[in-house]
């Protein structure tokens, strides 16, 4: 038993596609949206400590890094089929939970299988570290959806992606690092011509104005 596999396991997620059964413009793998999420929760973490936050970066980068590790072992399973009902959600959950558990009883070397049961485990709960994650996986799917509206993609669930992906991170608009997504980085998205920058732009206002 050696750490074979996981180090395997790293080169499938370049093998499983995001948003998969939905024309794409550009490709972007499980691997890939790891390592942007974990560069966007490095970025919100540093917005949030030098607003007096304090941060385990540690804790943070292995919840970021890790986060989707998981989905080598059932995919990245299309997000209107996985939130269908709380039932599937929560047996696909389980399955999950299940084949991960296996995995680091059979695969990881007994001295390191409680860090791979942290790292490995859910990752959004409600420490801050949780909620950068939370954050920064929704703007890399903002990013995801953005790039493919803007290219002229036609298929509805990239706005739908976009929208549902901004009233999440509206939901943790206490934090000063999203106060700051939201006043000084979302505006820029909309300041290149494209087709449907309007529409784009009256969506993401019309769920945010309340508060901005």
């Amino acid at each position: 038993m050696g750490l074979h596999a996981f180090l395997q396991g790293l080169n499938n997620l370049e093998t499983i596609d995001r948003a998969p059964g939905y024309f794409k413009y550009q490709q972007h793998s499980v691997a890939a949206h790891s390592f942007r999420v974990a560069e966007i929760a490095q970025m919100l973490g540093d917005l949030e400590e030098i607003n007096g936050q304090e941060i385990d970066w540690q804790r943070l980068y292995e919840k970021s890094l890790n986060h989707d590790y998981t989905e080598r072992f059932i995919g990245d399973i299309k997000t209107p089929v996985k939130y269908a009902t709380h039932e599937l959600r929560q047996m696909l959950s389980d399955v999950e939970s299940s084949l991960t558990s296996n995995f680091i009883q059979n695969e990881i070397p007994k001295e390191l299988q409680e860090r791979y049961k942290r790292r490995l485990s859910e990752g959004k709960d409600d420490t801050i570290e949780g909620k950068i994650l939370s954050v920064a996986d929704k703007m890399d799917l903002i990013y995801e959806s953005y790039g493919e509206i803007q290219k002229g993609n036609p298929s509805d669930v990239f706005l739908d992606m976009f929208q549902e992906s901004l009233s999440t991170i509206k939901k943790y608009d206490e934090m000063p690092s999203v106060q700051y997504f939201i006043k000084e980085i979302l505006p820029d998205l909309f300041k290149d011509d494209f087709i449907n920058r309007d529409k784009l732009q009256k969506v993401a206002w019309d769920i945010l104005i309340e508060d901005y």
